[in-house]
């Protein structure tokens, strides 16, 4: 199977040319089945390098797969080069699993849209692109991926541009924001790249991983690398300071949402970390770092979702919680955890948005819980796998959250009991408006009776990929239960070994459920039985109330220290350089020449003896210059 490696990105690609070249000609229809088909095959051909890679003794589960030479200049060499191992192929099992649900979901989410067609090409690409940044096995060729998810993305949340409201604002800008603040992040990633190739003269893991582990590297260079490393990171998976453009990126449709910000694009930080984990061993720094940056990126998210009330928005803070909850792993070394919590979140998360997209598609596109209520009567296939992932959000036992949460948190209690500290309040928050945003819409009497009465269950298409993500979202905890660690041990040939005690982790276990039970208490007691102690518990946090209802103005904190100075200075520019020199002078120019001509056209009057006498100057001229040129 590793010699059909290559049809894993070449799947989508070819399903995205197919429509875009002759997709005028298919029904709706025969392009949802194309775009869909082309993703399941892919899943398909992943599944089937998965078990090739089981059929592998341990260590020599990294097989890399030569497919052509790509850059050759001077001592630089990139191949094209694909990376199988069981990181890898995670991923790919996760973008192609995943999102063959997401656009077989789509197929019926987005039947009526005019750009239909336009829609799936996107959709296409950006799996294709997603693919590549994960199979690669050098930073060149994960980058390419890496600014094709971007492009993709921009693409897709700015898929409605021409659609402008008081929630998202213009729908363009969103899809700009997303592009803009990641391209920061891109820098770093540029700068990193730079540095290594400065430093070991190779930018194929491998090779890079070799050199580090024979000392290429002094600590105050490899720290400085896994710096740059974490602001790529940071845009990509949405942490402070870059994770602003995360929420706004719920304009775009909610396909989109699921695909991009739950499922695959925003989990490539992640992946970039834990595929580069031989440099983040030997930089404690940075690494601290990171960890730091991801528990305050959970605490800082979960606190803005308690008050939201948009249903996306909710699931929007929560996502760049949940990465906060990925990035303290990786930055505690936790790298197997990590890519747990991600697969488990993609799954939930996914079935979340997924199950949000069919409120909207029941309410005529309304997202706020304020207007909703009653609603597990209307649609019960919607409630009942809605319950399934907010329940596996919350970490409630037994499902994945729990497992890959509880993974999380016992890496941060080993590593630092501060970071744990923060971790388990967070997760406190995340019960808490995990079971607010399920009892608000889908308890209580129906708030807007309009809504209500024309509320109704969303077709098959739309409900069967809700059911299959509710199921995985229930069992994929088996995969990685405490103490045995069989998916930490599959992961360890591509990201090494990291053990914790068996204390550790029974504490850790104890004190989640405690947690996750008692947040979720907390909400049925706030919003189904009307009890006031939940508030009264909540009472000293009242001084934050209004910083959290602004999102803690760091959306404002950013217009007025770099949007808006940009903006005038932008101004300036236009008016000053651009106008007043650089176009006053071109138009000068211009002016010179048009008064030349007009001076040189009078000349040509229509009279033979003007055109006689100018000869005959001519000729004196001439006679003249002859005679004093030659003496």
């Amino acid at each position: 199977m590793f010699d059909l490696a290559w049809l894993l990105f070449a799947l989508p690609a070819a399903g995205a040319l197919i429509n875009l070249l002759v997709g005028h000609l298919f029904s709706r229809k025969v392009i949802g089945w194309v775009a869909s088909g082309a993703v399941i095959a892919a899943f398909l051909v992943a599944v089937g390098i998965f078990f090739s890679l089981l059929g592998l003794p341990a260590e020599q589960r990294i097989v890399t797969k030569h497919l052509w030479e790509w850059i050759t200049i001077g001592d630089f060499s990139v191949g094209a080069s694909l990376l199988l191992d069981p990181l890898s192929i995670t991923m790919t099992l996760v973008v192609t699993g995943v999102g063959a649900l997401i656009h077989i979901y789509a197929t019926s989410y987005m039947s009526h849209d005019a750009r239909f067609q336009r829609f799936f090409v996107y959709l296409n690409f950006f799996i294709f692109a997603m693919l590549i940044l994960v199979l690669s096995d050098n930073f060149v060729g994960m980058f390419v991926g890496w600014e094709g998810v971007g492009l993709a993305s921009f693409l897709l949340i700015g898929f409605w541009f021409d659609r402008e409201d008081e929630m998202y604002g213009s729908y363009a800008d969103a899809g700009k924001k997303a592009f803009l603040v990641n391209r920061v992040g891109d820098f770093g990633m540029l700068v990193a790249m730079i540095a290594l190739w400065t430093a070991v003269g190779s930018l194929t893991f491998l090779e890079v991983f070799e050199q580090v582990e024979h000392g290429a590297l002094t600590a105050g260079v490899v720290n400085f690398i896994c710096l740059m490393l974490l602001l790529g990171a940071a845009g990509k998976s949405a942490q402070i300071p870059l994770y602003v453009w995360l929420p706004d990126a719920m304009a775009g449709p909610t396909p989109v949402s699921a695909l991009i910000h739950a499922a695959t694009m925003v989990t490539a930080g992640i992946y970039m970390i834990a595929r580069t984990h031989a440099l983040w061993h030997m930089a404690p720094l940075a690494s601290e770092v990171a960890a730091w940056i991801g528990v305050l990126t959970a605490l800082l998210a979960a606190s803005i979702a308690l008050v939201q009330t948009d249903l996306k928005k909710i699931l929007a803070y929560s996502t760049v919680s949940q990465l906060g909850y990925m990035m303290l792993a990786v930055g505690v070394g936790a790298y197997g955890a990590a890519i747990f919590h991600l697969v488990t979140h993609a799954f939930f998360k996914a079935l979340l948005f997924l199950a949000a997209g069919s409120v909207m598609h029941a309410t005529e596109d309304v997202l706020d819980i304020r207007r909703m209520g009653g609603l597990r009567d209307k649609m019960p296939a919607t409630f009942r796998t809605f319950l399934i992932g907010a329940a596996a959000l919350a970490g409630l036992p037994l499902l994945s959250g729990f497992f890959s949460k509880d993974a999380i948190l016992a890496g941060a209690l080993a590593h630092n009991p501060a970071l744990y500290a923060i971790g388990l309040f967070t997760a406190l928050l995340t019960a808490f408006y995990s079971a607010r945003m399920l009892f608000v819409p889908f308890f209580g009497k129906p708030r807007d009776q309009h809504l209500y009465d024309h509320a109704h269950e969303s077709p098959p298409a739309m409900t069967i990929p809700l059911w299959i993500l509710a199921v995985l979202a229930i069992v994929a905890g088996v995969i990685n239960l405490p103490v045995i660690h069989t998916f930490e041990y599959f992961l360890r040939p591509a990201i090494g070994r990291h053990s914790l005690s068996l204390t550790v982790e029974l504490i850790a276990i104890t004190l989640s459920v405690i947690i996750a039970i008692f947040g979720v208490l907390m909400a049925y007691a706030r919003y189904i039985a009307n009890e006031r102690w939940p508030q009264n518990l909540a009472a000293p946090l009242k001084i934050f109330e209004s910083w959290v209802e602004h999102k803690w103005y760091v959306d404002e904190l950013y217009l007025a220290t770099i949007v808006n100075p940009l903006r005038s200075l932008s101004s300036w520019f236009a008016s000053a350089v651009d106008k007043a020199t650089i176009d006053g002078l071109v138009n000068g120019v211009g002016g010179l020449s048009l008064a030349l001509g007009e001076r040189a056209r009078q000349l040509q009057n229509g009279s033979v003896p003007t055109y006689a006498l100018s000869i005959l100057i001519g000729v004196v001229v001439v006679t003249l210059y002859f005679v004093f040129a030659l003496g």
